[in-house]
């Protein structure tokens, strides 16, 4: 159930449901651990599913594969993001991120990882790698499903 401004009580829905769910996740401590992949989906499934537009985000993480921040540097359109390698390496440097896991959402609500996709990731690797910041994973979130391109040998 939700409060309405009048007083009155309705049924939470799902961007209600989703939206408590980010406000969680933003009191979450920094240097949470990422104890599984699994972990990291949800994650991101709950930052991004639902947003209306394309958006870009990075997880950065320390050492030990501890969250130090999250970041959504780049939005789009409904159907892409335009994301710029020079950015994402001086975000991961400006946090001191030894490894990072990309996302991104498709509001089109498909999972699969599309040729603009797999060119980005790897061009992302390339930079990132130049300055010893590691790509773990880049998921793709779809709705209810997130696609993992490291799980698929698509990086």
């Amino acid at each position: 159930m939700v409060a309405e401004s009048n007083g009155q009580f309705r049924a939470a829905s799902d961007h209600d449901v989703l939206c408590v769910a980010r406000d969680i996740i933003e009191t979450l401590t920094p240097r949470t651990k990422m104890m599984s992949p699994a972990e990291a989906k949800t994650f991101v499934q709950v930052k991004l599913a639902g947003l209306e537009r394309e958006v870009f985000a990075m997880l950065l993480l320390d050492s030990q594969h501890g969250l130090i921040a999250y970041a959504e540097p780049f939005a789009g359109t409904i159907n892409q993001a335009t994301v710029h390698p020079r950015e994402m390496v001086k975000l991961a440097l400006l946090h001191n991120a030894a490894a990072v896991i990309l996302a991104h959402n498709h509001p089109s609500r498909s999972s699969e990882a599309s040729k603009a996709d797999i060119a980005t990731t790897r061009q992302l690797v390339t930079a990132l790698d130049l300055v010893g910041v590691r790509v773990l994973d880049h998921l793709i979130v779809a709705g209810h499903a997130v696609t993992s391109m490291a799980q698929l040998g698509l990086m």
